[in-house]
């Protein structure tokens, strides 16, 4: 039987999952299409969990602000600008403009 907990990562990972490259979604906007209503906390402890070499496109989930919620500075940090960038996500003052770049399934 699977655990409840590795069934709601398994959700939130199949949501992130669909984000298609060049948008990225908010841990609360995973939440919902996840169908966990407003568990926007719940998201980030699945994306931590992550296993190692995961497929998942982690980096397109930012926080409600527009804004990359790793470490300022922690190579995490790096990596998730560096993947947006490269799809050409726009970050500007540490910012993204959800407006434009926003996922909506």
């Amino acid at each position: 039987m699977t655990h409840p907990e590795t069934s709601i990562n398994e959700r939130i990972w199949q949501v992130v999952a669909m984000i298609p490259s060049g948008k990225v979604a908010t841990y609360g906007d995973v939440a919902l299409h996840a169908g966990l209503g407003r568990a926007a906390r719940r998201v980030g402890l699945a994306l931590r969990q992550l296993p190692a070499g995961s497929k998942v496109p982690w980096h397109r989930v930012i926080n409600a602000q527009g804004s990359i919620s790793l470490p300022a500075g922690s190579s995490g940090e790096y990596t998730q600008r560096q993947r947006l960038e490269a799809e050409g996500v726009r970050i500007s003052q540490g910012k993204i403009a959800l407006r434009k770049y926003r996922w909506t399934p």
